[in-house]
């Protein structure tokens, strides 16, 4: 019986430790240099069985303003903010399961549209929506909606824009990584302010 437990235990601490958080370093030179200055100085990569996943830059500062949105987290930023940014070093994917190619994207926030074909996708609005960096240079850009999609579709080359589900945590704290269900989340900080990203995980709906 006791072997039994033990080989659970074992188990568990794979399933629980598929992937972990480390260090990134600076944030890459692929950015524009506007960008890549506004982002935090260290990073976070999140590495699983097959090596590093992604690595993710938040910015350190982001500028306030009411978007006048309903049922989102992050209520007293403007649409089209710059957050971060992202690196796939192989093949990445995005919440809905879409392929991505290797390399850096910034992230934006938007929030999906109030229509029937987005019920019960999250339990708030709030997205980050990935553009390549090549094609993303404007810190203080503030792109509408479908602005913002149709950069964001550049990254996935489909219909479909490329997003990562966030949302306001409930308070800041070190950087950390936790899986929920079948989703890992890191836990951080963008501009002082709490915040949560899926970065591992395909919405099943």
């Amino acid at each position: 019986m006791k072997k039994l437990f033990l080989s659970l235990g074992l188990v568990a601490a794979t399933a629980f430790g598929q992937y972990k958080l480390e260090s990134a370093g600076a944030p890459p030179s692929e950015l524009a240099p506007e960008i890549r200055d506004a982002l935090g100085k260290d990073g976070s990569r999140i590495a699983g069985p097959g090596g590093v996943f992604c690595e993710v830059w938040l910015r350190a500062k982001v500028p306030a303003g009411a978007n006048g949105e309903q049922n989102v987290s992050f209520a007293q930023m403007p649409h089209g903010v710059l957050l971060g940014a992202i690196r796939f070093p192989a093949k990445g994917a995005d919440r809905r399961g879409q392929a991505l190619k290797p390399g850096v994207y910034t992230l934006r926030l938007s929030f999906f549209p109030v229509d029937g074909a987005h019920q019960g996708v999250s339990q708030t609005r709030d997205f980050a929506l990935l553009t390549p960096a090549a094609d993303d240079k404007d810190l203080n850009a503030a792109p509408d909606f479908k602005q913002l999609v149709d950069m964001s579709k550049k990254a996935t080359g489909a219909p479909h824009p490329a997003i990562l589900n966030v949302w306001k945590a409930e308070s800041a704290g070190a950087a950390a990584l936790k899986q929920e269900g079948d989703d890992w989340v890191l836990y951080s900080t963008v501009g002082g302010q709490p915040i949560a990203v899926i970065v591992v995980g395909a919405y099943a709906g």
